[in-house]
């Protein structure tokens, strides 16, 4: 087999478990919490570090931002033998009773994207793993970090639907505030669809250091760091359970 179009990748080159940031840079950052990691691939903005943690072979595959470019990045790994997703992002709070920083597990995720309309009937559930859930919230627990679990809006405006935007974005928010949405970002409605459809495990973790109805508070360089830290380390204990359900 060719390397793949997009990611440069060969079958073998990453573990079961694929780590996805969207930030390149932070690719490297999630490679460090591994006990060991090589550079695999590089090609526009997919960076791959493939490594072990705790005996489990394990990858982390940078993504960029955006549901098109998830899409591409899920279609290869599945194509060169990764079969569990694991979203490590940020995003933007819409419940003003969540801490902040704050470490959000989805459950499932309104579809707002385009990308999984072209691929799936609007009517199909974006639902995360159930397997995956249950291994995020039981790292979390062992390891003594807070963390809610519930419903994401992923969709593709972030300069419409952010507090960055230039429109009244609290309008826009408002049926997802009332509806208890967690927490918006910008993939995890397409990672949840398409993990499901092609018969492997997705999930997502979201460190958020801001509330749309909050916009006086934000986390700090540092905490957002530590809650990113806790984030990876409980994807790569997920990996480690899912490694052991053959």
């Amino acid at each position: 087999m060719e390397k793949q179009h997009h990611l440069h990748l060969l079958p073998g080159d990453v573990g079961e478990t694929v780590l996805l940031p969207g930030d390149p840079a932070r690719a490297k950052f999630i490679a460090d919490q591994f006990d060991e990691a090589h550079l695999i691939a590089s090609n526009r903005q997919y960076i791959t570090y493939t490594g072990t943690y705790q005996g489990v072979k394990v990858s982390v595959t940078s993504v960029g931002v955006g549901a098109p470019a998830l899409a591409i990045a899920m279609e290869e790994l599945i194509k060169v033998g990764a079969k569990n997703f694991i979203r490590i992002g940020t995003g933007g709070m819409l419940q003003k009773w969540l801490p902040i920083p704050c470490l959000i597990v989805g459950t499932g995720a309104v579809r707002g994207d385009g990308t999984s309309r072209e691929y799936f009937p609007l009517e199909y559930p974006a639902v995360a793993d159930f397997y995956m859930v249950e291994a995020l919230i039981a790292s979390a627990e062992k390891r003594g970090y807070q963390v809610f679990p519930g419903i994401i809006r992923a969709h593709d405006a972030f300069y419409a639907e952010s507090s960055f935007a230039k429109i009244d974005y609290l309008a826009r928010d408002k049926p997802w505030i009332e509806s208890g949405v967690l927490v918006t970002e910008n993939e995890s409605s397409l990672l949840f669809t398409l993990a499901t459809v092609r018969g492997c495990r997705g999930g997502t973790v979201i460190a958020s250091g801001g509330c749309h109805q909050r916009t006086n508070i934000h986390a700090t360089e540092e905490e957002m760091k530590e809650k990113l830290t806790q984030a990876t380390l409980m994807g790569l204990d997920a990996a480690v359970t899912l490694s052991k359900m053959k």
